[in-house]
């Protein structure tokens, strides 16, 4: 949307955030129609912060245009205060007030939400908050105070804090990221039924690919302060843009180039069929390379099973050797980092203490061409 432009028609949340500062400039494009979920993922420092801390009304906009429904929230001659704005921002601090109760914490958002004629008494503000606490399951626990509660808890008690100020905007800032990861499945869970109950429209900055997958229904990709990709969540992952979206979606991106139907780069060589001539991307899962020491004598490259010559088809195996740039260790076990291409491989412990790996070592690399993707670039 160029700056000056109409918001999108029904769209809840439509922004052209230009934030310029020394070293670094965001300019990025973001919508959200009308109960829509939007994860937001990037490197960091890509500006995602800075992106909903605009929305939210916390900084100042340099150029572009934020509207909320339809209202222009942020412009360079606006800057609509963040209490004014319907948006509620959650990050990874709770923000709890620790001499109140969870039950008055969530009942002091509905008291400060409450409009003009929406003033709720005290009651009903404490019945509602039982409310909100129990669809985020945190029944029987209203009386108890932050200190009192786990991380997780804490966090359930700002979503309903959140949720139970009814926002037309609720921007979700990596509030996760402090949790332990079964704490993180469990709430992700709370989170997606809660939100789509309520209808509420989210911008979800995560640094967490499940998160997307399981909670959005559109992913942005953020990237040096510019938007590289947007879409549907499995269609960004299943057909990434850029190396950061593959690595997100556990793919090799390898740059090659197709001619006569054969997509090629150094002595690797694979059928293309229905893809044109010129630059192409062979995508290829990280779970489908297989690694093996080198041992046949084979120099670094050399193409390997169908020669250097013969493309491989469909129903073959590419095979090649190559480097170890780098091994970082994992949960289960080690991913492999190798050149001339660049392809990634991961192993368990076991395969990792078979193959005797090492940085500097060259290593055979193999993948079926069934398990490879081509497109053009």
């Amino acid at each position: 949307m160029a700056p000056g432009s109409d918001p999108v028609s029904g769209a809840a949340l439509e922004a052209h955030v230009v934030v310029r500062r020394e070293g670094f400039v965001l300019d990025a494009e973001i919508s959200a129609s009308a109960g829509e979920i939007v994860a937001v993922m990037g490197p960091s420092g890509a500006g995602k912060s800075t992106l909903v801390s605009v929305i939210a009304g916390l900084l100042a906009i340099t150029e572009g245009r934020v509207h909320v429904a339809g209202e222009v929230v942020s412009s360079p001659r606006v800057q609509l205060a963040p209490q004014r704005r319907g948006v509620v921002l959650l990050g990874q601090d709770p923000h709890l007030f620790p001499h109140l109760s969870a039950r008055d914490n969530v009942a002091f958002g509905v008291r400060v939400s409450a409009g003009e004629g929406r003033a709720a008494g005290r009651v009903e503000r404490r019945s509602r908050a039982e409310r909100a606490l129990a669809e985020v399951g945190l029944s029987g626990i209203g009386h108890r105070r932050p200190a009192e509660l786990s991380g997780g808890q804490q966090q359930r008690v700002a979503l309903a804090r959140a949720l139970a100020t009814e926002p037309r905007v609720l921007l979700l800032d990596e509030p996760f990221t402090a949790l332990d990861p079964v704490t993180v499945a469990d709430i992700r869970r709370t989170l997606a039924e809660r939100v789509r109950a309520a209808g509420c429209t989210t911008v979800f900055v995560t640094h967490d690919v499940v998160d997307a997958v399981a909670v959005a229904d559109r992913l942005v990709v953020l990237e040096a302060g510019r938007v590289t990709q947007q879409g549907p969540v499995r269609e960004v992952l299943t057909a990434p843009a850029t190396d950061f979206v593959a690595a997100l979606a556990g793919v090799n991106r390898v740059d090659g180039r197709v001619e006569d139907g054969v997509w090629a780069v150094g002595v690797l060589r694979l059928r293309a069929a229905g893809v044109r001539d010129g630059d192409a991307v062979a995508l290829i899962p990280i779970g489908a390379v297989r690694l093996e020491s080198e041992g046949s004598g084979a120099s670094e490259g050399e193409a390997a099973g169908a020669g250097a010559t013969e493309p491989v088809r469909a129903s073959g195996t590419a095979t090649w050797t190559a480097r170890v740039e780098r091994i970082e260790a994992t949960p289960a076990g080690a991913r492999v980092y190798t050149a001339s291409p660049p392809v990634v491989c991961e192993l368990t412990v076991a395969q990792m203490l078979a193959a005797e790996t090492a940085e500097g070592d060259a290593v055979r690399l193999s993948v079926d061409a069934a398990d490879v993707r081509i497109v053009a670039s």
